[in-house]
């Protein structure tokens, strides 16, 4: 099933050939130097036009559009480096999967996940992708699942606003000299409460960048951090784990089923770096992001 792609903007705007030329004008002229150097900054202002996170999303909508993947997941990969977004990383995650590689599509969707909890689309693509390829979700404690249900990046602006309404409703009055009213202890208790829901959140929110998934089909999962170890167990494409730590190009990674040691390479961490309804059918294609 084939999904529409819409423009980031309400506007669509393309590019046309340039209309410049040279002509004479009154007795001046251009000398071949000042022309290639107009040349040269037409270029670089184009080249910096081409290379933003809206044109490369576009680039990646369009070659997606043609069933050239490796092109699109090039081109989201290029944007979501430049700027991470929910939007971009559900499309790379779509493309991923078309190029067969579970792995590296179910981490883009966490990913997506991670930057926007509300993002349907890319939670019905992972349960679609763990239902095909038979794979459980990560598994995650109480206040985790807190985390989750907001982006990570405002917890901290909920514990702190909702800390100063607290503490404003209780020393207000009093600076003021007003009496205290029941609507302001009723107002300080629950700011009170959602600071005190925020904090297992914020532990949430660092365990959980500790997730991650195995990029690579039959992953070995050695003994020692040495590629002649011997291998504990294979690990499938799209699995999760936990890191626990790195020693050179390898990580200590936990697993629901051992622990063990993988090559950085085959494992890709769901914080990502500083760099439709329930059930409804799928028909074999994710849902296609038409926004970064």
């Amino acid at each position: 099933m084939k999904h529409p792609l819409l423009a980031r903007h309400s506007t669509s705007f393309a590019l046309r050939p340039s209309d410049f030329g040279l002509r004479i004008s009154f007795g001046f002229r251009v000398s071949g130097f000042g022309f290639y150097l107009v040349l040269l900054l037409l270029h670089a202002a184009f080249l910096s036009q081409a290379a933003t996170p809206d044109a490369l999303f576009r680039d990646g909508a369009t070659a997606y559009r043609a069933g050239d993947y490796p092109r699109a997941a090039d081109a989201f990969r290029q944007s979501v480096a430049q700027e991470p977004a929910s939007g971009a990383l559900q499309n790379l995650g779509n493309a991923e999967w078309q190029r067969q590689r579970p792995g590296a599509a179910i981490l883009a969707w966490e990913q997506a996940l991670w930057l926007d909890p509300f993002n349907g689309a890319a939670r019905q693509n992972l349960r679609f992708a763990r239902k095909t390829a038979q794979l459980e979700a990560p598994d995650l404690a109480w206040y985790e699942v807190i985390s989750t249900w907001l982006p990570a990046g405002c917890w901290a602006w909920v514990a702190g606003s909702s800390l100063w309404l607290a503490v404003g409703m209780v020393l207000l009055p009093g600076i003021l000299r007003r009496r205290k009213a029941t609507w302001h202890q009723a107002i300080a208790a629950f700011g009170l409460m959602v600071f005190l829901l925020s904090a297992p959140a914020h532990v949430g929110v660092h365990t959980r960048s500790r997730i991650g998934f195995i990029l690579q089909p039959d992953t070995p999962l050695r003994l020692t951090p040495t590629f002649e170890a011997q291998a504990v167990t294979r690990l499938a494409a799209g699995e999760p784990a936990r890191w626990v730590r790195t020693r050179g190009n390898y990580l200590l990674i936990r697993t629901g089923r051992a622990l063990g040691w993988v090559e950085a390479r085959q494992f890709g961490l769901t914080c990502p770096a500083p760099g439709g309804k329930d059930g409804a059918a799928h028909n074999g294609e994710p849902a296609f992001a038409a926004a970064r």
